[in-house]
């Protein structure tokens, strides 16, 4: 420190700063300048190991050619604002030596307290800016001062108190040397050959803030960095021996690297053990043409091939633009399981180690075995850590919750628990989870920057993006503006999108490309189906590009015979009638309809009228295990290759919409939008070969769910209207008609005529949905006042949906322009404490409430799924516990209030990881239970059974 030129009562002051106090860092005081090179060395070490090819391309632009000592410095710097009479004094016991060293404070006035992280911010800016200049010190004090997950405005930092920069000249000057210090330590000259030459994008600073939080989180594991309390052991060299040593023992490492461009189009499909079709070359073909990252839309059929496709897309685009890993986001849980499966073979087709890499993110994954197997044999999930860092006293390992031995030892391939944390699971380098993790990006909540950093140097693939309404859309649009900005492919996969829709997307994509919100690029018509739609920007320049050429599907187009069987009762009993007659000879009926209530009494009558062992029910009122179990015994039944029964109905509500890969003889669906009607026709006569009884060799659906009514107007389910509106069910009724040959027969006068065309499918997918959604009329005159009526009120509340979610999305349209992320949690967090309240956030702005349901038996408890448990509840024996967690159910929305204020965790629960705060629904001796004012039991057929008392 002298050899810098600093007075010896400086360094002697400098010295004694504490960074982590001992209460908190298991016995061992360790100095603040220790935390800032250990800190830096983990830097260097994310430099080497972790960080994508494109950001390290990007932080050497914007410094001169000195990326990795840039990214050390900005990461190390975080931690400057504990060197403040605010954060000094807090521990009583460290306070003593750094009074002793002549740095004193007095009495606090009543009012804020300033946290370390706002304060390094009220340090550094203006150091920074005699330095560098106030354009490039703008962009860069926000990083530290955001550094535990909110930036705060500019205003926020002016008239900094006495709680900052103390009385005299003495914490000044400690201040400016701490910072000097550490600058030369990581190998600059002084603050001022820090400067960066160039500025990084808003999305590229949000990016790399969520780095300098995880570089600083991982140097905060008393574990790995014990705490040095001794100026003379505090070195650069030493803290790189500890960094090396803490993220070999973490097992923590990136994806590909470097990763080598293919040879040809082929070759990345023949890796996923395809044999490839026109649509999926197509995919490949066009990123290989892209000349810079961009947003890619694959519209094709069900069962087309498209997710493999993007996997191949994915590893052209990782090759051509130093991507490192990929991030797959799946519609619901039970699509992310097959996913997840699929890229961790795929993965392992790169290098047997990168299984280990392949994060698997819902709430449910714990009942997935092949998760279970590759990452919690040897480590538990890390817990959100109760305690707020208020003033910055508490340490970042405790107050984010991945505990004190996370250092601990570590299987080779397995990153293990400190991937596993909360908001740290997109930083693996691979990951399926559903689409709301990619969401969570895009909402201005607390420590998005880490969300959004596990996916800046990846590329996106989302999968069914049709099924994201318009609540959720504003999140996926604002999430696509950040990920164009920052450079990341993204590619959208769906059957086919209502063109307004693929516009939206696309041009949202392309703002975030070229900084500018107002960007509208007309998205040429697609030559045919299936078709790919590339847009990307160039010099600011951008452009958009659809299949010129009518790619062919790899099987043939079918005509599906369309008929109506009129039922708008919630009973269903005609539905069941019909299904026998369907298959009294033999096949596999799929019913799918809009309510559980329905699907549950079509399945009882079924089985009274002679099913009984040829029905299985699906549903999301299923609790976790019966579900995961009934999933995969249609998958067994049904799915591809599969040897199946002679005769079988599944009954199941929307879960059987999406990439449910089974395939039926004969559908029978409640009506809804055509384009999810159209997902529902996905699952008939879905595989070759397959074998059908004679009476079934023609893919046929009855549309159900409605009714004719006065003067022909259709008569629809109350939950359909309830779930769907009632516009787009008018439209798609109205279409149905055309198939069908006529409007909806009379109620009990059996199935409609079967002389209309039906429809050509997959030819006519992309058709019917636009007409659906467009302007043109398709109902009849008759229906026309009507349509026009409910046309107003869906457009209502399409517009009040989505101004809802605009309070919550990360940026409102009048901030897109600001150049830095100063300000940008001005607004507050809206309450989001837990995963649930950021699901409700960017799903629906509704909150569901899971429970576990438990079993009242004398002296104690027992879980559903069988097993003793101790007189409070506790789990004896992994087994039992596992059993426990099976009870894992989802309550209708209309129990949340209830359930939130009468459910409670069992006592014996306390401190268990994942039952620790698990709300129990108790089931007493009778088999029911109680939530507000509606008798709750489960039937282990039907499942969750709900009666108003």
């Amino acid at each position: 420190m002298r050899s810098m030129g600093l007075e010896p009562e400086v360094a002697s002051r400098l010295s004694v700063l504490w960074g982590k106090s001992a209460a908190r860092n298991r016995g061992r005081t360790h100095l603040l300048l220790g935390h800032l090179l250990d800190t830096a060395a983990v830097a260097e070490v994310m430099w080497r190991e972790y960080l994508a090819p494109s950001l390290k391309r990007r932080l050497d632009e914007v410094s001169g050619g000195r990326g990795r000592e840039w990214f050390m410095w900005v990461c190390g710097i975080h931690d400057c604002g504990k060197a403040t009479p605010a954060f000094q004094a807090l521990d009583p016991v460290e306070a003593v030596p750094v009074v002793a060293a002549g740095l004193t404070w007095g009495r606090w006035a009543k009012g804020k307290r300033w946290r370390h992280d706002i304060a390094g911010g009220v340090l550094l800016a203006p150091l920074l800016r005699e330095a560098w200049g106030r354009e490039a010190a703008g962009w860069v004090w926000p990083l530290v001062a955001g550094h535990h997950g909110a930036f705060p405005s500019v205003g926020s930092l002016r008239k900094a108190p006495v709680e900052l920069q103390g009385r005299g000249g003495e914490w000044l000057e400690v201040q400016r040397g701490l910072v000097d210090v550490f600058t030369f330590a990581v190998g600059f000259d002084g603050l001022s050959a820090v400067r960066p030459v160039g500025a990084l994008r808003k999305a590229e600073q949000l990016a790399l803030s969520g780095l300098v939080v995880m570089a600083d989180w991982i140097a905060s594991d008393s574990s790995c960095f014990e705490g040095l309390g001794e100026a003379g052991k505090v070195s650069l060299a030493g803290a790189r021996r500890r960094a090396a040593a803490g993220w070999a023992r973490l097992g923590l490492r990136g994806g590909w690297g470097a990763l080598e461009v293919p040879g040809s189009a082929v070759e990345p499909l023949a890796r996923l053990g395809v044999v490839p079709r026109e649509s999926q070359v197509e995919l490949v073909d066009r990123v290989w043409a892209m000349p810079a990252p961009g947003l890619v839309v694959v519209e094709a059929p069900m069962g087309e091939g498209k997710t493999k496709a993007a996997l191949a897309a994915a590893e052209v685009l990782a090759a051509r633009f130093g991507l490192d890993g990929v991030f797959v986001a799946m519609p619901t849980q039970a699509t992310s399981d097959p996913m997840f499966a699929q890229v961790v073979s795929w993965a392992e087709s790169f290098d047997p180690a990168l299984a280990g890499q392949v994060a698997l993110l819902h709430g449910k994954r714990r009942f997935n075995q092949q998760w279970r197997q590759l990452w919690e044999a040897s480590a538990g999930e890390g817990q959100e850590g109760s305690g707020g860092d208020e003033y910055g006293a508490v340490d970042e390992d405790d107050e984010f919750g991945y505990g004190t031995d996370s250092c601990g030892a570590a299987e080779r391939d397995a990153p293990l628990r400190w991937f596993l944390g909360n908001k740290r699971g997109l930083l693996t380098a691979f990951g399926v989870g559903t689409v709301d993790h990619l969401l969570y990006a895009a909402t201005r909540t607390r420590h998005v920057m880490l969300r959004f950093a596990g996916l800046a140097g990846k590329v996106v693939i989302v999968d069914e993006v049709h099924a994201a309404d318009v609540y959720m859309r504003q999140f996926l649009v604002e999430a696509l503006r950040w990920l164009g900005q920052a450079g990341v492919p993204v590619v959208l996969l769906s059957a086919t999108l209502p063109p307004a829709v693929r516009q939206t997307l696309v041009d949202a994509y392309l703002s975030g490309a070229v900084g500018r919100a107002d960007v509208s690029e007309a998205v040429p018509a697609p030559a045919g189906y299936p078709s790919v739609t590339s847009a990307y920007a160039v010099d600011g320049r951008v452009a958009v590009e659809s299949s010129t050429v009518a790619v062919r599907s790899w099987r043939p187009s079918v005509r599906v015979g369309v008929e109506w069987l009129p039922d708008a009762l919630v009973e269903g009993v005609v539905v069941a009638d019909a299904v026998r007659a369907a298959v009294a000879g033999g096949g596999v009926a799929l019913v799918v309809v809009n309510q559980v209530d329905r699907a549950q009494n079509i399945y009882s009558s079924l089985v009274s009228g002679g099913f009984e062992g040829e029905v299985l029910l699906l549903h999301g009122r299923l609790c976790a295990a019966d579900r995961a179990e009934r999933t995969e015994r249609c998958l067994r039944l049904m799915g591809p290759g599969a040897v199946r029964p002679g005769r079988m109905v599944v009954v199941a509500t929307q879960l059987a919409e999406q990439s449910f890969d089974v395939d039926a003889d004969v559908l029978f669906t409640d009506l809804a939008p055509v384009d999810l009607m159209l997902q529902r026709v996905g699952r008939l006569h879905r595989h070759d070969g397959t074998r059908r009884p004679e009476g079934l060799s023609e893919p046929r659906v009855l549309v159900t769910g409605v009714a004719d009514g006065r003067a022909g107007m259709p008569v629809f389910l109350p939950a359909s209207k309830a779930i769907y509106k009632e516009w787009p069910l008018l439209r798609a009724a109205a279409l149905v008609a055309e198939a069908a040959g006529g409007l909806p027969p009379a109620s009990g006068s059996g199935t409609g005529p079967a002389a209309g065309p039906g429809w050509s499918v997959p030819e006519q997918v992309p058709g019917l949905v636009a007409r659906a959604y467009g302007e043109a009329d398709v109902c009849p005159l008759p229906w026309a006042r009507r349509e026009q009526a409910a046309e107003t009120v869906w457009l209502k509340e399409l517009e009040e949906r989505a101004a809802e979610a605009q309070k919550f999305v990360l940026t409102r349209p009048r901030e897109w322009a600001s150049p830095t992320l100063a300000g940008l949690h001005y607004g507050g967090e809206h309450g989001v404490r837990k995963e649930e309240d950021l699901e409700a956030l960017v799903r629906d702005g509704k909150r569901s409430v899971e429970v576990v349901v438990v079993r009242r038996v004398r002296g104690g408890y027992a879980a559903l799924g069988g097993g003793r448990l101790g007189v409070h509840g506790e789990a004896v024996g992994a087994e039992v516990a596992e059993r426990v967690l099976g009870g894992l159910v989802r309550l209708p929305l209309g129990l949340t209030e209830a359930a939130e204020t009468d459910l409670r965790p069992l006592p014996g629960w306390a401190g268990d990881p994942w039952l620790g705060y698990a709300k129990a629904l108790v089931l007493e001796e009778d088999g029911w239970g109680v939530v507000g004012s509606s008798r709750v039991g489960y039937d282990e057929v039907l499942g969750l059974v709900v009666e108003e008392m």
